[in-house]
């Protein structure tokens, strides 16, 4: 089942928000609602591991 939401994203230009928009997307139908609750809470509550996962990805 799909579900439609307006939302706001803060972004630079639009051609960011669309891109941030996409990888929310992929993130959602790839990952369950426990999995990406858990990496909202770590991005939210814990900046080192949120580091490492960064560092990790090359960022």
């Amino acid at each position: 089942m799909k579900h439609e939401f307006k939302i706001k994203i803060e972004a630079g230009n639009e051609a960011e928000a669309t891109n941030k928009m996409k990888a929310l997307v992929i993130l959602a139908s790839k990952l369950t609602t426990k999995e990406i609750s858990k990496l909202a809470d770590v991005v939210k509550n814990n900046p080192v591991q949120t580091a490492l996962a960064k560092k990790y990805l090359g960022l």
